[in-house]
């Protein structure tokens, strides 16, 4: 046929111009080509040639979005312009269709606009994006001709009386409104930025945000095309795939996201006129919606229109099928020399229907990932300001709360770990609380007006229903919480197992705390059984409750009536609604439960801001005042100030001070002290005294109950160092000069003065690496000295050094006093106050401070104290173990802490030795790779890989019938629902012979959601009547198949949920006994926060994560097979279709799979620094408080905070990114199903049945292709856990086996306790050097016997090669005759004694701690604390032997803990005993009731000490010391001290 502009017909109408041109259809078309093919040729050079050269000059960061006046509007404007003007084109072809030729002019103009409008809104962009506003006149002139263009049109139109009924009489009205709204935005820009007709152009410079390099987060400045598709994330995803995600890569967050930023917010919210007001539950909930309500009410306005929109993909397929089959042509009415069309036979035009389905869905899924996207980061935004209000919260919190176990750590850090969590969620939700009432309400009405009073019945079904899905959540939760309590005791367990993992093995109890940890177990796996029952019934009644619904309406449908109208049509349209009206349903209970847990969470919220506070102190309530610069480098600096101490007269007075921690009776009373300026004070008194109290009263922690403390100027920073040491997730170097500037003298004093340089060498990164929870873990003696460091090296007035000494030994204390406190702050003038124990400091103090229960018993110099005190200072004397003039500096270096540098050092060589053998494995599990020479590229290849190993391993552990059980149910089900749609169509096919009746076979599928059909024809009295007995017999095979469905998603359910708990258990009992029977050298090497994480994190998401995603990726994989395989079946055309789109899909799973991987990981890495930071402040409040460190510390909070937030928000971003991109396939994939499926049902015959089954198909692969790719991702990660266990799974155990069995072993062995040790060398590891080599020695029985020698010499190796902790490589060890090589490990280690250096007491009973066997008595066991001098203290404890001990001992004192362990190795009454620097970390007191106890109950068996104060030894039958692995020197003690060049008598000279 030949084309012509206005057509070629003879005597056509088109070319007569009689009543004048403009009354001609055709040329009034023609003028509108005019704007457009102007606007064409004006933009295009510009566009493509002029700016190319430009651009290249340009370098503005992001190209610098400065966006225009009515930016948004513009660009909604131009999306509703190309609908409109795609309408317009295909009313045009569709009008063309009733002339005998082709008339181009019906649409070519309308083509040329759509172009037109592109290029007016590339143009715009690029305009925008250079900042040169001159260049739009252009655009203006193009609005203008347009809108006149238009208008003359329009006007032509209603002259010769066309109206509204016509379609292209609206079309033509709506694009006049457009262009003319288009033309007003043009003239705002000019007025705004007044860049023609003014003489001052506004100058304006790019977003703050944008002039910050560090800023990536581009959502907020994007352009609105950019927004709603995530294309500003394109160049993100794809480059994570060649490089990982870290935050350098992320950048920063923008102004208006940053915590702070939004704290202020929610502060003022909370500001209320009327003064101060308790912040109640109802208080939190107005300023939460006062401060976020308004992006929530955006969210829930796009997620009505994504509802709304959600109706329009049923409706056009029906009305696809309606005009294929049932195709009623009006004849169209011509004006003016052309056709025009009604908008009712426009929409009932198949191919328009195709189209405008393709525009609904990609409407309706942009709406969607809108509102998702709005909601998520208006909960993150809530989150930050809600975390920050807690944090500032907490630095005002009262030091009683946190001591009087009022809030614990681990109550704070549920706050900021789960209860903002659960208020971000719940707002996540929030939307759906309007949508599911609304979705419901159409529903049902919908329904009813199909199917009449079965419909009710059906929803009724799912009304009933509904509840019991809300009570198996419910009990879903209760199973959950139950759960997680046994979980958390089972984790309590296995932390204390850990902890005291050395001492468990040398008493061979380890089997006693496995059985412990595995009974525990039980009841979590017998918990964890009810939340598998119970989600599987969840998972049942999401797939059965629709079967359920749609039978029994379908049922009671045929029924009720004998011509019933069953039809495709009707069919289709109410299983739409019924999944319509399920899906809300679905998320009632998940709603539902998480408004409950968010009322929960503020009412936790509100009694935590309802805490006392400390008295108001204006340092520590500063707050950023409101429009603060967001890039200050530290927002909070100028509250800090660089304080320039006052040297003179600095002086604290406490007068009549009463103080208290409760408020019960005053914990210190009628303190009347001074503490003179630049001098030494010295408080001293018993353990219990209010010594520590005393420093806290006077920096303001305790609650005073009269009295003054009195400073003479401000309090300003006070350098304090607590008892229990304190330290930063940080660098060592970072934990010492404490936000400080480094000035490198002066930390190598203080460094120097602490001995710390040693330690510093034997750590990997010297004094640059991680200690901390999550570094290196330190000694006790460590910690100490680096506190003390910290307080050394601040530039402070006062210094605070609380009780600093008590785990050095006496070396260290030495050289800490002289190098540290004499000459550093003596020398500075510094006013000190020194709480401790060492009474041979106290000549150096210039004032001393003595206490006794809870007040001053005097105060003055030495000498004052000496005159009017001389009973206590005789009683000071005779403690005093030497005078102050005996320190010899040269000793010092090398009799430092033996045993932490030892086993520092230790850990530090075999940690790097671990490192390279992983990296060897890893090496070799590449394979191919090896040879590659950029490493880079062969991890990144390792990045984009799924962990198959990790999955087979899963997999695996389950069994094979389990699995088996899995597959097959997992592959019958998806069957049977193809099977359930199948007949379905074939029924209402069958049934109903009219052409209309065929109209869609329906489909059961159950996961829909989001598509309700109303068919055009639903109440059509095209019914055809059938027999009731036809019905019957399709009724009945669908009623089986149905019940088969529902029997199957049933057993699928209950197999994945059971396969997950096989494996849970078959992981965590293997990773336990693994753990429990590996060598020491494990623990030494690995931190043991990374162990407890398998034990925690890892077990969790295995038990509870895994079985779920699993689940979910299994069917939705088989899910969107069978959907792809049921369109192919249809229309097999569409097979060429799948080719691109399967590439497509590929390449974007593939990029989003490692982005999606590093962005969880991220955030998982970013949470946990700031949950430790909170934890390390509440930890170290009164430190960070002494010091005046608030604002610093919430600067932190902040850049924690947001390094978390950004994460998160990446995260959401490349989560919509998939899901937009996965959905615009899916919309593809509906075209071209819908496009083929009109082809086939045209020109091949295809049925109307499975026309509707196709496409009802293809609505839904875009859901299952998201949800398969999510989930792939999700599963990676979660893999992982079963990686990391694996690992752990493949440590060699220890030979526990011996050549004799436990039978053969002589009963009470070893009954004298002779030991002869010969040539004997030992090493940790095959790897590692000998640490004894050859030694010799022979023990008789029943001899006291000290070992001596100093750092490295292999004391403590001597002592575990006793209980075969270490390699006896060569030589051996005769106990009683009898090789202990040759025993079962369990056997040797349960028949001797021990006691460690840092005393070990698990929380329970006294009985259980003395005796976990339960083998002795309660005579053995008061006999034992008898000997140990502790029967008086249990026996005023409630309940005697079965008072509790809290974890770790730490309601029992140090010393008293260490005699705990005495008593503990007397009651297994060994003939052995081995001390094993026993005395290190306890008072003089306590020593010497323990070597009192030694010589006396051990009177009668061999005792091995390793000595760490040689005094303590000089009583002992035989000294051996060491020196690098050999014994040096073997004597008796008295023979050793008479020779002069003995090293024994250098030790004991150096001690005095």
């Amino acid at each position: 046929m030949s084309l012509a502009f206005c057509g070629v017909e003879n005597n056509s109408f088109a070319y007569n111009v009689d009543g004048g041109v403009l009354n001609n259809g055709c040329f009034l078309d023609a003028l509108n080509v005019v704007p457009h093919v102007f606007v064409l040729f004006i933009t295009f050079p510009i566009l493509f040639i002029g700016w190319g050269s430009q651009s290249s000059k340009v370098h503005i960061h992001h190209s610098t979005w400065l966006h225009f006046p009515g930016h948004n509007l513009r660009w909604l404007l131009t999306f509703v312009l190309l609908f409109v003007l795609v309408c317009e084109v295909a009313e045009g072809i569709v009008s063309d269709g009733f002339s005998s030729s082709h008339h181009l002019h019906l649409y070519m103009p309308a083509a040329l606009a759509f172009m037109a409008a592109i290029t007016s809104i590339v143009y715009y962009h690029n305009i925008e994006t250079s900042n040169f506003p001159k260049l739009l006149l252009a655009l203006l002139i193009y609005w203008l001709l347009a809108f006149i263009m238009k208008t003359i049109k329009f006007a032509k139109y209603t002259e010769h009386g066309i109206g509204p009924r016509q379609l292209r009489y609206c079309i033509a009205g709506l694009l006049m409104l457009l262009y003319g709204l288009l033309l007003a935005v043009e003239v705002k820009v000019i007025m705004g930025r007044r860049y023609v007709c003014y003489a001052d152009p506004t100058e304006v410079k790019p977003p703050e945000d944008l002039q910050d390099l560090g800023v990536r987060f581009l959502q907020p400045f994007v352009n609105l095309l950019s927004k709603a598709t995530y294309w500003w994330m394109n160049t993100f995803i794809t480059a994570a795939h060649r490089r990982p995600i870290d935050l350098k890569v992320i950048g920063k967050l923008p102004i208006a996201m940053r915590a702070l930023t939004n704290y202020l917010r929610l502060h003022r919210a909370f500001q209320r006129p009327e003064g101060s007001v308790p912040l109640g539950p109802k208080q939190i909930w107005r300023a939460l919606r006062k401060a976020f309500g308004r992006p929530l009410i955006l969210s829930i306005t796009f997620r009505f229109l994504a509802d709304l929109l959600g109706f329009a993909g049923p409706l056009c397929i029906s009305g696809i099928v309606t005009d294929i089959f049932y195709k009623r042509t009006m004849p169209a009415i011509p004006h003016m020399g052309i056709h025009f069309i009604s908008s009712q036979e426009f929409l009932e035009n198949a191919y328009v229907l195709a189209v405008l389905l393709f525009f609904a869905l990609l409407l309706q899924r942009t709406f969607l990932q809108a509102s998702y996207y709005v909601a998520i980061e208006t909960g993150i935004n809530l989150r930050g300001a809600i975390q920050t209000k807690i944090y500032n919260k907490i630095l005002r919190l009262c030091t009683s709360n946190m001591s009087m176990g009022e809030l614990t750590v681990a109550q704070i850090c549920s706050l900021v770990a789960i209860d903002t969590n659960q208020l971000m969620w719940f707002f996540f939700l929030c939307p759906n609380l309007w949508a599911m009432p609304f979705q419901i309400i159409v529903g049902v009405i919908l329904l009813y007006y199909l199917l009449g009073i079965s419909a009710l019945i059906g929803a009724t079904v799912i009304a009933v229903l509904a509840p019991v899905q809300y009570f198996v959540a419910t009990k879903l939760s209760q199973a959950q919480k139950s759960t997680l309590d046994y979980s958390s005791e089972r984790l309590k367990k296995t932390n204390e197992l850990l902890r005291g993992i050395k001492l468990l093995k040398l008493y061979a109890w380890e089997n006693i705390f496995c059985d412990s940890v595995e009974e525990t177990r039980g009841k979590e796996l017998s918990s964890l059984k009810a939340f598998a029952l119970y989600t599987s019934v969840s998972i049942f009644m999401n797939a059965a409750i629709p079967i359920a619904a749609v039978l029994t309406t379908f049922v009671v449908h045929v029924h009720i009536s004998e011509d019933a109208d069953l039809s495709p049509a009707v069919a289709f349209a109410s299983l739409s609604l019924f999944h319509i009206l399920v899906t809300p349903l679905f998320l009632l209970s998940s709603v539902v439960r998480s408004t409950v847990k968010a009322l929960v969470s503020v009412q936790k919220l509100s009694e935590f801001f309802s805490s006392d506070e400390i008295g108001d102190e204006p340092e520590a309530s500063a707050v950023i005042p409101p429009g603060t610069s967001n890039h200050n480098q530290n927002k909070y600096q100028a509250l800090v100030g660089t304080r320039k101490h006052a040297r003179t007269h600095a002086r604290t007075h406490i007068t009549s001070g009463y103080f208290t921690w409760t408020d019960g009776p005053p914990t210190l009373s009628n303190v009347d002290i001074k503490i003179p300026f630049g001098q030494l004070t010295m408080i001293v008194g018993q353990v219990g005294c209010g010594k520590s109290s005393l420093l806290l009263a006077a920096l303001g922690e305790m609650q005073r109950v009269s009295g003054t403390v009195t400073w003479n100027r401000k309090r300003g920073s006070v350098a304090y160092a607590s008892q229990k040491p304190w330290l930063l997730n940080t660098s060592l170097a970072e934990n010492i000069t404490f936000e400080m500037p480094m000035i490198k003298p002066r930390y190598t004093a203080v460094i120097d003065a602490c001995s710390l340089q040693p330690d510093i060498d034997i750590l990997p990164q010297g004094d640059q690496t991680e200690i901390g929870e999550r570094g290196i873990i330190l000694s006790g003696g460590q910690k100490q000295r680096i506190s003390v460091a910290r307080a050394l090296y601040q530039q402070t007035n006062v210094v605070f050094l609380d009780d600093p000494f008590s785990a050095l030994d006496i070396h260290l204390s030495d050289h800490m006093m002289q190098e540290g406190l004499l000459k550093i702050l003596r020398e500075e003038k510094r006013t000190v106050v020194l709480v401790t124990h060492k009474l041979q400091y106290l000549p150096h103090a210039d004032w001393i401070i003595a206490m006794k229960d809870g007040s001053i018993q005097t105060e003055g110099s030495l000498k004052d104290i000496q005159n009017s005190e001389p009973e206590l200072f005789e009683q000071w004397k005779t403690l005093m173990h030497r005078e102050d003039q005996d320190f010899e500096k040269e000793t010092v270096a090398e009799s430092m802490t033996d045993l932490e540098r030892k086993n520092l050092r230790r850990a530090m060589y075999s940690r790097e030795r671990g490192r390279t053998e992983e990296d060897e494995e890893e090496e070799s599990l590449e394979g191919e790779d090896e040879d590659e020479d950029d490493d880079v590229s062969g991890s990144m290849r390792q990045r984009d890989t799924i962990p198959w190993r990790s999955c087979r391993s899963y997999l695996s552990s389950a069994g094979a019938l389990l699995l088996s059980l899995l597959c097959l149910s997992q592959l019958l089900k998806h069957t049977l629902m193809v099977a359930i749609d199948y007949w379905l169509a074939h029924w209402t096919s069958q049934t109903n012979r009219s052409p209309l009746t065929k109209l869609c076979s329906a489909s059961v599928v159950l996961i829909v959601p989001n598509l309700p059909a109303l068919p055009l024809c639903a109440n059509s009295t095209l019914h055809t009547h059938t027999h009731t007995h036809a019905h019957s017999w399709y009724l009945a095979v669908f009623s089986v198949l149905s019940c088969l469905g529902i029997a199957l998603c049933l057993a699928s359910a209950v197999a994945v949920e059971w396969t997950g708990l096989r494996v849970a258990k078959e992981l965590h009992h293997n990773l336990l006994h693994n753990i429990i029977l590996a060598p020491m050298r494990l623990f030494e090497t690995t931190p043991l926060g990374s162990i407890l994480n398998r034990f925690s994190t890892d077990t969790n998401t295995i038990d509870q994560h895994i079985p779920a995603t699993l689940e979910c990726l299994s069917r939705s994989t088989l899910l969107c097979l069978s959907a792809l395989g049921v369109i192919c079946y249809v229309t097999p055309v569409f097979m060429a279709a799948l080719v691109p789109l399967a590439v497509a899909c590929y390449f974007i799973q593939k990029y989003f799979r490692v982005a999606s991987r590093d962005l969880q990981q991220l955030e998982d890495s970013t949470q946990l620094p700031l949950l430790s930071h909170f934890s390390e402040t509440v930890e170290g409040l009164t430190t960070i408080r002494a010091f005046r460190y608030e604002p610093r510390f919430r600067q932190r909070l902040l850049e924690f905070t947001d390094a978390n937030n950004i994460a998160s928000l990446f995260l959401t971003a490349a989560n919509r990114w998939l899901e937009v991109r996965m959905e615009y396939i899916g919309a593809g994939v509906v075209l071209v199903a819908a496009v083929a499926s009109i082809i086939n049902a045209l020109y091949s015959n295809l049925s109307a049945g499975l026309v509707g089954l196709g496409l009802t198909y293809a609505l839904m692969v875009s859901n299952y292709m998201n949800w398969m790719v999510r989930n792939l991702a999700d599963m990676e990660v979660q893999l992982g856990s079963v990686n990391r266990i694996n690992g752990l799974l493949q440590t060699e155990p220890e030979n526990y086996e011996g050549l004799l069995t436990a039978s053969q072993v002589p009963d009470g062995w070893p009954r004298q306790g002779e030991i002869q040790i010969q040539n004997l060398s030992v090493r940790y590891d095959a790897t590692l050097k000998p640490v004894l080599k050859n030694v010799n020695a022979h023990i008789r029985p029943g001899e006291k016997v000290g070992i001596c020698g100093r750092t490295g010499s292999g004391k403590s190796s001597f002592s575990l090669a006793f209980f075969r902790m270490v390699d006896m490589f060569e030589g051996r060890i005769l106990i009683d005759d009898i090789d202990i090589a040759q025993l079962p490990l369990q056997t040797l280690r349960s028949r001797f004694s021990i006691i460690l250096q840092d005393p070990f007491l698990f929380s329970g009973s006294i009985r259980f701690n003395l005796d976990p066997e339960l083998k002795a008595t309660d005579e053995m066991l008061w006999e034992a604390l008898e000997i140990a001098q502790l029967k008086p203290v249990v026996k005023c404890l409630p309940g005697g032997l079965d008072a509790m001990v809290t974890e770790g001992g730490e309601n029992f004192s140090q010393g008293q803990r260490q005699l705990f362990c005495l008593a503990r190795a007397f009651v297994r009454k060994s003939s052995i005993l081995i001390m094993d620097e026993a005395t290190a970390s306890i008072d003089m007191a306590t020593e010497s009731i323990l070597q009192k106890v030694v010589m006396t109950a051990f009177a009668d068996r061999t005792v091995v000490t390793i000595a760490h104060r040689v005094h303590t030894i000089l009583n002992a039958d035989l000294v051996i010391v060491m020196k690098r692995g050999i014994i040096l020197e073997y004597d008796r003690p008295h023979a050793l001290l008479e020779k002069d060049d003995s090293v024994f008598a250098s030790f004991v000279r150096a001690d005095k």
